[in-house]
């Protein structure tokens, strides 16, 4: 019997239109390697992983998967799948060492040879132009904090842009700016690990700023027309309770989480119960003349990464709404469901309910799903093979709540997972594996899994 044959009827019959666009996404940080060949200098990340304790077994991006040197052979791996499209991230050090100046010609050419590998293959190329690696040097001048960064990133963008642009059709600017702004700023779990609040609300509407100005530059300078959107990571706030507390924690949740990003992008404008929040600990997002003009400067998807949902209390563990800072509490509950490798709960009508919010809230923005999977403790059988039957479910799951959400009005346009190859998994170094695709890491064998057979198979069913 076909190992991936039972979970079939969860998509098998679902009505996917023949324009909808199937993809498996990466990272340049994640798969690359090859940090200091070429030319390419360091990014955040970088110097993230040298930080003692900051990633699980000291772990680093120097090899990764080898993506650098290997890349041909993935290109030939991802049409052996079946799909449509590969989204991938350029390595802004890569490209422009430093963060300034002109274009590094080694770094380019390889993004130029992957362009035409995939075009030879038959596979879109989907260009995302930030997936968090920062050039260290611009870190060091103020980082995402800082304006002048978001004038940089326009200018790389264009390098890239004017590279790519004849044989590349979409293209992204940023990859989740709350992971960038959140983690890397306030929290301090991701790179530069810096833990200032002000920083990262200033370091959000410096990458919107960013994502606003760069699309305007690619337009303005396009020779046949482009497709541009922005990915964001999206799940849903709910209150844990029907209490006032909780459901105000819910509303500050979705503001921080959701709203802050799309309500400027798609409306130009800020949250006014989020500003409201920021004025009364005494901040605010440095707006100037015109910025929202340009933040909102229209684009053609968006991006959506989704991975679980999650409930909100305004409660700690003791009963309190406010911490020792005197800030209202807003405390995650995660749901009662199975779980990830990542202790993330599993919560595919979370993700039909965040798609039909999205297109009842943001109406006339196409969806594509950026990224959607799942990390498990895969095990290589004696044969060589790797029957992820919790990951399969997982993809099964979440594609019938994408046609669900479709059924509801919500116009999703395409499906790319996540990820196509177990990779450096960020904070949590090679502990972690979300790839349809096993990497031994030792030899840089790839075998694609259970999941990657059945998405392929899927595909192709839902084609015929």
């Amino acid at each position: 019997m076909n190992p991936t044959a039972r979970f079939a009827p969860s998509v098998a019959e679902v009505d996917f239109p023949p324009a909808f666009t199937w993809g498996v996404a990466t990272s340049s940080y994640q798969i690359e390697g090859a940090v200091a060949e070429d030319g390419r200098t360091p990014s955040i990340w970088d110097t993230f992983c040298r930080v003692p304790g900051a990633v699980a077994n000291g772990d680093h991006g120097d090899v990764a998967c080898d993506h650098y040197h290997r890349m041909p052979q993935d290109v030939a791996l991802i049409k052996s799948l079946g799909v449509d499209a590969y989204r991938f991230s350029v390595a802004w050090p890569r490209v422009q060492p430093g963060g300034r100046g002109p274009a590094n010609p080694a770094g380019l050419a390889f993004y130029d040879r992957l362009v035409d590998e995939l075009l030879a293959a038959d596979v879109d190329p989907w260009v995302t132009l930030y997936h968090w690696d920062l050039p260290q040097e611009l870190e060091d001048a103020g980082g995402w904090p800082a304006r002048d960064t978001a004038y940089r990133f326009a200018d790389y963008a264009m390098l890239v842009f004017d590279k790519l642009q004849d044989r590349v059709d979409t293209f992204s600017t940023l990859n989740e700016p709350w992971c960038s702004a959140w983690l890397g700023y306030q929290v301090g779990v991701h790179a530069p690990g810096r833990r200032d609040h002000d920083a990262a609300i200033n370091a959000v509407h410096h990458l919107l700023l960013g994502h606003g100005l760069a699309t305007q530059a690619m337009r303005a300078a396009e020779t046949r027309p482009h497709t541009y959107g922005i990915t964001l990571n999206m799940g849903t706030a709910d209150p844990a309770s029907d209490s006032a507390a909780d459901r105000d924690a819910a509303r500050r949740a979705d503001g921080m989480g959701t709203r802050i990003y799309l309500d400027p992008l798609r409306y130009g404008r800020y949250p006014a119960d989020i500003v409201a929040d920021l004025a009364e600990r005494g901040s605010a997002f440095p707006v100037q003349e015109g910025d929202l003009d340009i933040i909102s400067t229209p684009f053609e998807w968006l991006g959506v990464n989704f991975y679980f949902g999650q409930n909100f209390a305004g409660t700690d563990e003791q009963g309190r709404t406010h911490d020792d800072n005197g800030e209202p509490v807003v405390r995650s509950v995660l749901p009662d469901t199975p779980r990830t490798a990542m202790d993330w709960p599993i919560t595919p009508e979370r993700f039909t309910q965040l798609l039909v919010r999205l297109h009842r809230d943001y109406p006339g923005l196409p969806l594509v799903i950026t990224e959607n999977g799942a990390a498990f403790a895969d095990e290589v059988a004696a044969d060589g093979t790797v029957r992820d039957d919790d990951r399969t479910e997982y993809l099964a799951t979440h594609l019938a709540a994408v046609a669900d959400a479709r059924a509801q009005g919500a116009d999703v346009r395409g499906y790319f997972a996540w990820s196509l190859l177990d990779n450096f998994e960020w904070a949590y170094g090679y502990a972690k594996r979300f790839g349809i695709v096993h990497v031994d890491y030792d030899t840089q064998t790839r075998t694609p899994k259970q999941s990657a057979l059945w998405l392929r198979d899927t595909i192709a069913r839902i084609r015929a």
